[in-house]
């Protein structure tokens, strides 16, 4: 009975400490739409976010497992409708923030008395620092799956103030990062709340760095031109909770808010490849399992996984008579792109199997996903060995995400993938973003 008495309580704070107002209460849209872009320099992914008032576009790196938005405070953050989170209000419960602190300066945004604070978290440098946790005003356009439509008003979205040195390592203008991970407080959670939508945002992330690609906060459909609704072909699997958190500084007990799966074995060409499975469960102090990420770039393995991974691609490349060329770094295996033909999926090499909670349930990865072109002569295989200690043994990067679409489900725990869109003749650049009724 105690439990159900914490449950409802928790479902009640959560509610009151979201209780948002949203600027057309006459209009409750189906889901959210913002376009989000590559960064030739870095290969981060990023997103703008209108906040403040007056509104100021943000520009903000995408980080699929981060626990909230957070933004830098400290240069030229002006709002009137800044409201820092007081201590021991439902806002700082919420949150789980820890402390509540002082500040020795006047007011201003990022520095009051009496306010409680949170740990913004850097994970392309994997660097934290103190913030104080406050809400303002963010604008969305929202959308009905096929084109933008109004944009709507959340009055008071919850976000963390961040340092200026914390913007080190992000891509050029960046000013934060939008948080999409499990939190109460992570971007999916908050817009659900004030919408009164599903609990769902899905992800698609462009190849190009001159064409959008797209994030949906809210369910389906999701039409990419032309008019073609990748949401109605989705494979699914289980969303797998880490009990430790992987944040680069976090209260003990806080379990990860990042995105993991269940994969059992690794297929190349159907052939499964030989390898320790116990490193592909997640164990007791949080180490091992697969995640997704869009802040790795490439896909990360632990050490005897790579090397196991790269032997096997290595052998049924050579059944294909492809020819190695030395390695470019930080890629450890290439070939001359002189003899690998092409298919609608991208260069005809081996496919990829990570194979999940059954043999037929597996996300198929394809020359497209799986070779990045290194210069004019040489494709190289696009997955990078990430130690013999690896914190996690799989890290699904972004280049192995692009032109798949993914549908993260916070309320039933599963993901949705599309595999490759380029099968339907489609990619995630392809959200008419022009349209705007």
């Amino acid at each position: 009975m105690a439990s159900v008495k914490f449950l409802l309580f928790s479902s009640t704070l959560f509610f009151v400490a979201l209780s948002f107002s949203v600027a057309q209460p006459s209009f409750r849209p189906d889901a959210l739409v913002l376009p989000v872009s590559k960064d030739a320099s870095t290969l981060q992914y990023l997103t703008h976010i209108n906040q403040r008032t007056p509104l100021v576009d943000v520009k903000v790196v995408v980080d699929l497992g981060g626990q909230f938005l957070w933004v830098d405070c400290e240069q030229g953050y002006v709002s009137s409708s800044y409201i820092p989170a007081r201590c021991n209000s439902a806002q700082c419960l919420l949150a789980k923030a820890s402390g509540c602190g002082e500040c020795n300066s006047p007011p201003k945004p990022g520095c009051n008395n009496n306010t409680c604070s949170l740990l913004p978290d850097n994970t392309v440098t994997r660097t934290a620092t103190s913030g104080e946790l406050a809400a303002d005003v963010v604008s969305v356009q929202s959308t009905d799956g096929s084109n933008p439509r109004r944009v709507v008003t959340v009055t008071r979205s919850l976000f963390t103030c961040g340092s200026t040195f914390l913007l080190e390592g992000l891509a050029s203008g960046a000013k934060g990062m939008a948080g999409l991970g499990r939190a109460r407080i992570g971007l999916p959670s908050q817009f659900s709340v004030a919408f009164s939508f599903h609990r769902k945002f899905a992800l698609c992330l462009s190849s190009s760095t001159t064409s959008n690609g797209v994030l949906f906060f809210g369910d389906g459909p999701y039409v990419m031109l032309p008019n073609i609704d990748v949401s109605t072909s989705l494979i699914f699997t289980p969303l797998i909770v880490n009990p430790v958190s992987t944040a680069s500084a976090y209260t003990q007990g806080d379990p990860s808010t990042e995105y993991f799966i269940g994969v059992k074995s690794i297929k190349i060409s159907e052939n499964a490849i030989s390898l320790n499975t116990s490193l592909l469960w997640i164990n007791n102090d949080g180490i091992g399992g697969t995640k997704i990420s869009t802040v790795n770039p490439y896909t990360v393995m632990e050490t005897t996984i790579y090397n196991a991974f790269t032997e096997a691609f290595i052998k049924e490349a050579a059944v294909m008579n492809l020819t190695r060329v030395a390695p470019t770094a930080p890629f450890g295996v290439c070939y001359s792109i002189k003899n690998i033909g092409s298919t609608r999926v991208g260069p005809a090499v081996p496919t990829i199997d990570l194979v999940l909670q059954s043999e037929s349930v597996y996300w198929r990865i394809f020359g497209a996903n799986s070779m990045v072109q290194v210069g004019d002569n040489a494709l190289c295989l696009g997955f990078v060995d990430g130690g013999v200690n690896a914190r996690t043994s799989i890290v699904i990067g972004g280049y192995q995400l692009e032109n798949n679409l993914l549908q993260f489900d916070l309320a039933s725990s599963r993901l949705g993938f599309s595999s490759s869109l380029l099968f339907r003749q489609t990619t995630c650049s392809n959200f008419n973003f022009t349209s705007n009724a």
